[in-house]
Order: C-alpha cells, then sequence, then structure tokens
C-alpha cells in the first residue's frame, strides 16, 4: 500500500515507520471520503433518472388508456348502428355531402320524408352510411358527432366565407331537394 517514494524514505531513515503508516491510513480516509462525496451526486443522478422514467411511464399510459377509450367508443358507435339502422329500401337517390365528396343512398318516399324532416339521421358505417332514428342518433353523438355526416333537424351554423357565399346565403334551399 505504500507508494514508493514512503519506502525510499523508510531506507534512508528520514521517517518512521509509525508515522509512514499514520499518512497511508489518513490518505485511505481521503480517499473514501471522496468516494462517499461522489455518491449522493450519484444518488441525485438515480433519482433524477427514476423519475424522468417514472414520467414517461405516466406519459405512455395515458396514451394507452387514451387509444383504449377511442377503441371502445368505437366499438359502442359500431353497436348502436348495428342495433337501429333503418332498412334501406327504394329507388330514389338521396344525395348528401361527406366533407368534400358527394354521397347518395337508395330510399324510398317515406324515409326521404323522413330524412327532411330530421326524423332519420345518415352516419358513416365503415365504408358505407346507415339510417338512423333520432334517438339513436342522439346516442351516437354523445360518444362521437363526426360520424353523423347528415342531420337536418340540427341546422348547421356556417359563417359566410368569401363574397359569393354572403351573396347566396340570402337564398334559401329546401330540405328534400332531389338531385
Amino acid at each position: 500500500m505504500r507508494n514508493p517514494l514512503q519506502e525510499q524514505l523508510l531506507k534512508a531513515g528520514l521517517a518512521k515507520k509509525g508515522k509512514v503508516d499514520q499518512i497511508a491510513r489518513e490518505q485511505a480516509k481521503q480517499r473514501q471520503g471522496k468516494a462517499a462525496g461522489a455518491a449522493p451526486d450519484d444518488k441525485i443522478d438515480a433519482q433524477r433518472l427514476q423519475a424522468e422514467r417514472a414520467e414517461r411511464d405516466r406519459a405512455l399510459a395515458a396514451e394507452r388508456n387514451a387509444q383504449a377509450r377511442a377503441r371502445e367508443l368505437a366499438a359502442q358507435i359500431l353497436q348502436i348502428v348495428d342495433a337501429n339502422k333503418v332498412r334501406r329500401e327504394g329507388e330514389i337517390s338521396y344525395r348528401f355531402t361527406d366533407g368534400d365528396r358527394i354521397s347518395s343512398v337508395l330510399v324510398n318516399e317515406a324515409l326521404r320524408a323522413q330524412l327532411a324532416k330530421g326524423a332519420l339521421v345518415v352516419v358513416r358505417a365503415g365504408e358505407g352510411y346507415e339510417l338512423l332514428p333520432r334517438a339513436a342518433a342522439d346516442k351516437v353523438r354523445e360518444r362521437d358527432a363526426s360520424v353523423i355526416v347528415l342531420d337536418h333537424a340540427r341546422a348547421v351554423e356556417t359563417t359566410p366565407q368569401s363574397e359569393d357565399d354572403a351573396y347566396y346565403s340570402q337564398f334559401q334551399v329546401p330540405d328534400d331537394l332531389v338531385w
């Protein structure tokens, strides 16, 4: 444990063995003391890493919960649509807009009248569209309003976005217009 300088001093008789041993013990204590001083820094780093990991885990868990909730709502909507859809029959093509697309469903005169009054609502179901009664549409709206494509009972409030829109907004278009 002694360094070469201490050995040389002992051989030359310039130092006593007890004094060399005492200095060696003090140096060992200093080395151990410095290592102990570094330990709190390591503890702080470990605690910070643990806190970051816990925060990341919480964020991932929240994201997973949100995805699970979205899947659950989609399943509920699909179940409501399947249980309450109105059987479509007829030869009249009822056209409506879905976003920037024009879509149509085949209906008879009675269904067309109910759609125009707002008693029936058109909802997006997978790749197609289904007709739902007002009560079922309200349940769907509670879960996700973006699934409802056409609902004449709820007036869509749009603000004119250009001069042409402002001009044409003064002309009323009937709800039961057949294209």
